[in-house]
């Protein structure tokens, strides 16, 4: 394995554990309600756990794309070009990811205050800024996971074929599968899911690295 390979690799795990650490510390509700959308289930959260937690996402957030150069790097010998889109799509993505999770410490402190009409409103001006933010991370993960599934199955790219089973979107609707079956072990991946996903998707890339050739 070459020290390219090792070191990317290496950095897209760190950032899914980082950014795990700091949405966990975010968005981990007790009870759940995360599950009922909007976002209640921030309340009661504390000021210097939602600080840490935006400071372990945002500085681990910005790995991710490091790590997206990883798997193009894997997934090069298949087809170079498409390759190296998934990784523009993917960086892009996490790019656009900094700036969400970058915010999720302002509505949390907002989500403690009375609610008013002002304060509505705010929120409102919120979803319509960040949480469309989200949807771009979500679309960007899926055809980057798409792209990956095709490429491994060609056989040719430097991950057996079976590791399509381990794309980060089969990953992530798995934390969801959890969550149904096991709501109180599921109620501690739903709110980093992706993270979750990432994590175990490095890991199993980088021991698959182990076997390429320099």
């Amino acid at each position: 394995m070459s020290n390219k390979l090792f070191i990317t690799g290496v950095l897209g795990l760190l950032a899914a554990i980082l950014v795990g650490i700091g949405e966990y510390l975010l968005h981990y509700d007790p009870l759940a309600r995360f599950s009922e959308g909007g976002f209640g289930f921030m309340q009661g959260i504390s000021d210097s756990r939602t600080t840490l937690g935006h400071f372990f996402g945002v500085f681990g957030a910005t790995l991710y794309p490091i790590g997206c150069y990883h798997i193009y790097l894997m997934l090069r010998p298949a087809n170079e070009k498409v390759a190296f889109s998934a990784f523009l799509i993917g960086s892009f993505g996490f790019i656009v990811g900094v700036v969400w999770i970058g915010s999720r410490a302002s509505i949390s402190a907002l989500m403690q205050l009375t609610e008013t009409p002002e304060l509505v409103h705010l929120t409102g001006l919120y979803e319509l800024r960040y949480e469309t933010l989200l949807q771009v991370i979500r679309i960007t993960t899926l055809v980057l996971s798409v792209i990956f599934i095709w490429l491994t199955l060609t056989g040719r790219s430097n991950y057996r074929r079976w590791m399509a089973i381990f794309s980060p979107v089969v990953l992530i609707i798995g934390s969801f599968v959890v969550y149904a079956v096991a709501p109180q072990l599921g109620k501690h991946l739903m709110p980093i899911a992706l993270n979750v996903a990432f994590f175990i998707f490095f890991t199993l890339s980088l021991l698959q690295a182990r076997m390429v050739r320099q």
